[in-house]
């Protein structure tokens, strides 16, 4: 009934059970078990009185049963906002089960864990506690554990930032418990899932989930629930302009949160209420109250994110740019010390969406105050920042405080003209950088360039050729994101591409020049993509000998139906063998071309890689993205060389090939680009990287690989080598001619 949510039936219940015929060890359950409901029910000093009268029989003798003791304390400290005891005592929960072998109350522990750890900010544990609760679920065959472990995954992966796979898991576990009827669990993730929806531009579908959360809260008297939901309603209706709205769910909850004396409830009401201050112009309450919130020893990091970034507003709107712009520092200040915490890959890709915001607020204010050389700065501030991390390049140079970068020494040094671009909700920004002056030019809100490219990129998977349907997205996107450079850009230019958002999916070489003829770009510059300035600028001027040693991985065994025979993979794998001059070449194809073939070749030996291959790309993990080859053990994925292995093996690797679908992954990330395959062998050292956008076609591809070793022999750059070969195909009177068999490839560099 705890389970789910029917804590007044639990009470009446317990109400009618007689201690005096039962053991002592039952005593300290039906208390544990009566406390857990008055708590539920914001009762907390009649739940503390049985916790400790509880304690007091385990403190005699240690039972089994005296770890759930532990755990409900554990969990009442959450809910009173004393997070420091709450970790210490469901740790010394989680080490009671393990003593007795109690694998329900160890899983138990996990999940509680989980849930500490993320209202500490620890979001690399929580992660790791609710997978580890998740395995234990599994095991046990526990339905209930399995939707709750899933739920407190998706709560940690949205506080990193990664809402895709957050919503996933939310609605899962949301079925799970309405299936189950575990409905405390069941109004947790309808109220989770809102809060994905409305970080995602979605308010009315959040405020829907809300309205749900709190029928089903108050059907069930769970007060703890309708004090989340009143909060996240009143969040919504400040959002869509409902000020009268906002301020009377406030006067609902706060008889709650005075009951129940947690700090972090109401820090969030007095988020609140500093949002609808501002909104009415009250700006000196309002600045009160964000202060408050920010200085206050129990805001968590998002809170503080949040109160310091309505000042930087506050104060931008108010005329006041230098306390503005000191404010926009500090909350970017604050985000680099949270993300510095984190440990792993997987949480540092996606936590830079969590000062998304921050970032296009101040780079337009940057921008309005007419520094646009510093909001360039900062807007390549954000970009790249665990893949340089993993490259050993970030330090205090690239922080809120380091030095002027200078884009045109980059510009220069690289021999290119670079165009970088900023998605912004309100303004869009492209900076054209040349070796001799930087100019600016808007460009319109990233949701309008977002449509144009989701349109194009579909007419580009078509059987059409888009210059011959004069394409309206390809002339329409060639004038919006190249044209304000076409007078820096003589013919033969080489350009390098710092994309962001939905431009990553985008192959610029395909945009169609309207005159002196309809053409696609590709045919008048040399265009790759990077990840960042402060990337380019420590690597460029690096030169690399065109000879070396080739490592050459393909042709495997099919190892299931879900991906066959490549019909002609030893046809480009012998094209490449017969074009490359190097009498040191390393060969893996067959039964031999294995992911644990490539892992002890020593891989940084290596000049060239590359792989002829499926590929498989994983939109909800990226890191999970994997070249397939051939089975070398019995072990299920024992075919797959996967992105998070490839960057635990350094490389120098002047081009490393990926000639298989999705080689540069299908998700985007803020600041990261789009990460699988391509992002992972730059992560590991390689210079060069290609890596395809779709779906390649077995018939152009080799002739294509072929093409580019012959040129790659010649002396030329990868990215002049790639384009000299797609031209081959684009002039070509086949059907190869069309962007879909020559554009998937692309190149990325680090130089």
């Amino acid at each position: 009934m705890l389970w789910r949510g029917l804590s007044e039936d639990a009470l009446r219940i317990l109400a009618n059970w007689s201690p005096k015929v039962s053991s002592e060890e039952n005593v300290i359950r039906a208390q544990t078990l009566e406390g857990v409901a008055l708590m539920h029910l914001q009762r907390f000093p009649e739940a503390n009185q049985l916790f400790s009268e509880a304690d007091a029989l385990c403190a005699r003798n240690e039972y089994p049963t005296c770890g759930s003791v532990l755990r409900a304390r554990g969990v009442l400290a959450i809910q009173q906002g004393r997070l420091a005891d709450a970790h210490d005592l469901l740790l010394r929960s989680l080490f009671l089960a393990r003593k007795h072998h109690d694998r329900m109350s160890e899983a138990t522990a996990f999940l509680n864990l989980a849930a500490v750890s993320g209202q500490e900010d620890h979001y690399d544990d929580a992660v790791d506690w609710a997978g580890s609760a998740d395995r234990a679920a599994l095991a046990l065959g526990n339905e209930d554990l399995a939707e709750a472990a899933h739920g407190n995954l998706g709560w940690a992966y949205f506080k990193l930032g990664d809402t895709d796979k957050a919503l996933e898991l939310f609605l899962e576990a949301k079925d799970s418990a309405a299936r189950l009827g575990d409905n405390g669990d069941e109004i947790k993730w309808l109220t989770t899932a809102g809060y994905v929806y409305n970080d995602t531009g979605d308010p009315a579908r959040a405020f829907q989930f809300y309205t749900q959360a709190l029928q089903l809260a108050t059907r069930f008297d769970s007060k703890e629930d309708i004090v989340n939901s009143l909060q996240d309603l009143a969040h919504v209706s400040i959002q869509t302009g409902k000020l009268d709205d906002a301020e009377a769910y406030l006067t609902q909850v706060n008889p709650f949160i005075h009951a129940s004396g947690n700090r972090l409830d109401a820090l969030d009401v007095m988020l609140v209420q500093g949002k609808i201050a501002a909104a009415r112009h009250q700006d000196k309450q309002a600045e009160t109250i964000f202060r408050a919130v920010e200085n206050d020893p129990a805001a968590q990091t998002s809170m503080r994110l949040d109160a310091e970034h309505e000042l930087a507003l506050l104060y931008e709107r108010h005329g006041n740019p230098s306390n503005a712009d000191r404010m926009y520092r500090t909350a970017l200040t604050s985000f680099e010390s949270a993300r510095d915490l984190l440990k792993k890959e997987d949480s540092k890709i996606p936590f830079v969406t969590n000062a998304t915001d921050i970032y296009g607020d101040y780079i337009h204010f940057l921008v309005g105050q007419g520094k646009t050389d510093q909001a360039l700065r900062i807007a390549d501030q954000s970009r790249a920042q665990t893949l340089e991390q993993g490259l050993g390049l970030a330090s205090h140079t690239n922080s809120i405080d380091s030095p002027y970068l200078k884009p045109i020494e980059v510009a220069r040094k690289t021999n290119a003209t670079l165009l970088f671009y900023w998605m912004g909700d309100r303004q869009s920004w492209l900076w054209i950088i040349n070796s001799r002056k930087i100019a600016l030019f808007p460009l319109p809100p990233q949701r309008e360039i977002a449509q144009s490219v989701a349109r194009y990129r579909r007419a580009l998977l078509g059987i059409a050729d888009p210059i011959e349907d004069s394409d309206p997205d390809g002339l329409a996107l060639y004038r919006l994101l190249v044209a304000p450079a076409a007078d820096l850009l003589p013919p033969g230019s080489n350009v390098i591409i710092l994309s962001d958002g939905a431009l990553s999916q985008l192959n610029f070489e395909t945009l169609i020049v309207p005159a002196p003829r309809p053409h696609y770009w590709i045919e008048d510059a040399t265009v790759v993509s990077a990840p960042s300035l402060h990337l380019l600028a420590a690597a460029a001027g690096m030169k690399q000998s065109a000879k070396g040693r080739l490592l050459l991985i393909g042709d495997a065994i099919s190892p299931n139906i879900d991906y066959p025979q490549l019909p002609e993979a030893a046809s480009e794998m012998k094209q490449i063998q017969q074009t490359v001059a190097t009498q040191d070449e390393t060969v893996y194809s067959r039964e031999e071309a294995t992911a644990a073939a490539y892992l002890d070749s020593d891989p940084q030996r290596f000049t060239y890689i590359h792989f002829v291959a499926h590929g498989v790309a994983s939109r909800t993990d990226p890191l999970d993205s994997a070249i397939i080859l051939s089975r070398s053990t019995a072990a299920e994925d024992s075919f797959k060389l996967h992105a998070r292995e490839i960057i635990r093996h350094p490389i120098h690797a002047r081009l490393v090939t990926i000639s298989a679908c999705y080689g540069s992954g299908t998700r985007s990330y803020a600041g990261e680009g789009p990460v699988g395959l391509a992002w992972a062998f730059l992560h590991a050292g390689a210079h060069n990287v290609i890596g395809a956008l779709w779906e390649v076609s077995d018939e152009s591809t080799p002739q294509m690989m072929g093409d580019l070793y012959q040129d790659l022999e010649r002396g030329q750059s990868p990215g002049t080598a790639l384009r000299e070969a797609k031209l081959s195909l684009l002039h070509s009177h086949t059907t190869f001619r069309k962007p879909f068999y020559w554009a998937p490839f692309q190149l990325y560099t680090g130089l």
